[in-house]
């Protein structure tokens, strides 16, 4: 099943995070993003990026710790299941980037 969650920066979408059916994920930038990288190994003029695993730039913006136990037991998300803890966290993540759920 593919999943998407809608990728904001300082409040403007980005683009989308996409948990692809291959168990991969891409990051697609909007082709109407003006704005600065989500980060800056994802610059923008590359438009797409694909990853294997869960993209080290969003893992790093999963809670850890006490925080993460908290989240996995109150939302009853699976430890493995990265996307749903970033789309269940995303609206209070640290710096510019938020995630405004599923697409």
């Amino acid at each position: 099943m593919m999943r998407e969650a809608r990728i904001l920066n300082h409040g403007i979408y980005a683009g989308l995070l996409i948990d692809t059916e291959e168990g991969g994920y891409e990051f697609v930038y909007d082709t109407n993003y003006q704005g600065p990288p989500i980060s800056l190994t994802m610059p923008v003029a590359k438009q797409r990026f694909v990853f294997k695993k869960f993209p080290p730039f969003f893992d790093g913006l999963l809670p850890e710790g006490m925080l993460l136990e908290a989240l996995l037991k109150n939302a009853k998300i699976d430890r493995n299941d990265l996307f749903s803890q970033l789309v269940t966290v995303g609206k209070d993540l640290v710096g510019s980037v938020t995630v405004d759920g599923e697409a």
